[in-house]
């Protein structure tokens, strides 16, 4: 008998899957938000370059540090009943971070809002694990949480620009309230409740060990980019090394591991999860980029700044869009290198680009990566859920979404220092007088330009701008190199994949080839 009828998602799971998308769009906006953000809160809360940063990198710390365990914590308790947990801690953390009087407390409002995130994420993409059990509908469900995932760093910067034209920047945290109230009283009705079938105890060791390896890890990638091999970025990355190899030691030990590191011997598993590094690597540290080449370089105010981005996330989600439509047809040797490929396309037509340049030849080549990502993000997410057996869902989306913040981390690290590296060396050839202001940034050469007179003004606004536009250009150049290997990578892990993987474990193992 037939059952695949049977198995196919009716109205109501539907409906939940849309709900799921929700917080997976906020965890991600919440990252990129303060893009646009950034100048009225340190204009409100003056705080020093220390708590700046901090401010900026905590969220993304906690929440890349917790998604493992989190994802295999919902596997024990119940993936729903996480994911409203989750969403109780989401909105307390943002109606603090709207209400922060001073820096420390936006720092501890960041904190939370990474820990709420940290327990959504992995309960929205293992949940569409268990509710979509046809194949076909399951790439499709896939593909909309991946256009929400992705699209949320890029829409995060859009939403924000729009709400600061028109509030204060408190609003752009406060816009999470509504949503996680849906959730809270839809999700009961609309989601499955599910969890393994493992009683052993809770791995607490590995969990603190993958904490501490990924933060250390992240920390000394962005020390080692920011201020080159220092003693202190040698000692974070050897306390970031101890604790991986003790996580994994712990891993290959424990009776109920988080993780079953042995999927990272398969080549569709350790592909797919590079390939969504290198996608979440491109879109965060280009999309720190773009606003203040908005803004500042072209002029446009936060709310045309955002309208001018609208085709970047109608481009992700036509990405995932033909990743769902095509991925029964095409094999992924072949569908997620062209997602690459056309990715570091957009980010060679970025690297084109020059001060005078028309801003739509910008935002075209800014489309075009976000169109590739989100071919790629949709293939390798399902590829992932589809490796990993049912039980551990939570833990396989986990590893999945470590490896997006991870990226996303790495990105705007050493993009963005890539770039201001350019601009610091061009302004001091060319501008050397320009003060200190002028000399560390585009938006300070903007604000020394406006006290001076008209002609030195445009002099050094036309010199700033070359130098910010010759950043971005390098940066964007890096990152299509980056694509690039990333491609041939996955050209060769994946070149054993029928079309159409991604059903059951049990039915198909993603890295036997197809019978002939």
């Amino acid at each position: 008998m037939d059952t695949r009828h049977q198995e196919r998602a009716g109205t109501r799971t539907w409906l939940g899957a849309l709900l799921l998308l929700l917080p997976a769009l906020l965890v991600s906006m919440d990252i990129s938000v303060l893009f646009v953000a950034a100048p009225a809160v340190v204009e409100d809360l003056d705080p020093t370059a220390t708590q700046w940063l901090w401010m900026m990198d905590v969220y993304g710390f906690v929440l890349a540090g917790l998604l493992i365990t989190m994802g295999a914590l919902g596997d024990r308790v119940g993936r729903r009943r996480l994911l409203l947990v989750g969403a109780l801690a989401f909105g307390a953390a943002s109606a603090l971070l709207a209400a922060a009087p001073t820096p420390e407390f936006f720092i501890a409002g960041r904190v939370l809002l990474g820990f709420g995130a940290a327990t959504l994420a992995p309960s929205t993409l293992s949940l569409i694990r268990v509710m979509f059990t046809d194949p076909d509908q399951r790439r499709v469900a896939v593909g909309m949480w991946t256009a929400a995932f992705a699209g949320g760093a890029v829409v995060g910067p859009v939403i924000g620009g729009a709400l600061l034209e028109f509030f204060w920047w408190g609003s752009v945290f406060l816009v999470n309230l509504p949503v996680m109230t849906v959730l809270l009283a839809a999700g009961p009705f609309l989601l499955p409740e599910y969890r393994g079938t493992a009683r052993a105890a809770f791995d607490l060791p590995g969990a603190a060990a993958s904490l501490v390896a990924v933060i250390a890890l992240v920390q000394a990638a962005k020390r080692f980019v920011e201020h080159g091999v220092d003693g202190t970025g040698a000692v974070v990355l050897v306390v970031g090394a101890v604790a991986l190899i003790l996580f994994v030691l712990r891993q290959r030990r424990a009776r109920a591991p988080l993780v079953d590191v042995s999927l990272f011997t398969r080549p569709t598993f350790s592909a797919s999860v590079l390939s969504n590094t290198a996608v979440s690597f491109a879109v965060a540290g280009l999309g720190l980029l773009t606003f203040t080449f908005l803004q500042v370089v072209h002029g446009l105010s936060p709310l045309f700044a955002a309208l001018y981005a609208l085709p970047t996330v109608l481009g992700t989600v036509l990405g995932a869009t033909l990743a769902g439509a095509l991925a029964g047809r095409v094999r992924p040797a072949v569908l997620m290198p062209a997602g690459l490929l056309t990715g570091a396309a957009g980010f060679g037509t970025v690297a084109a680009v020059g001060a005078d340049t028309h801003i739509a030849v910008f935002i075209g080549g800014y489309t075009v990566l976000t169109l590739g990502i989100g071919v790629v993000a949709t293939l390798a997410n399902t590829l992932i859920l589809a490796t990993a057996p049912p039980e551990r869902a939570g833990a396989a989306a986990g590893v999945s979404e470590t490896s997006t913040e991870l990226g996303a981390a790495l990105g705007i690290a050493a993009l963005g220092t890539v770039a201001t590296s350019v601009y610091r060396d061009t302004m001091t050839g060319a501008a050397p007088d320009a003060g200190r202001a002028a000399a560390e940034n585009v938006a300070g050469a903007a604000s020394t330009a406006a006290h001076l007179p008209p002609q030195e003004a445009a002099s050094l606004l036309a010199t700033a701008f070359d130098a910010y536009t010759s950043g971005v250009v390098t940066a964007a150049a890096a990152g299509a190199g980056t694509l690039l290997c990333v491609a041939l990578v996955a050209a060769v892990s994946l070149r054993r994949l029928p079309a159409g993987t991604g059903r059951e474990p049990a039915d198909t193992d993603p890295d036997e080839p197809a019978a002939v």
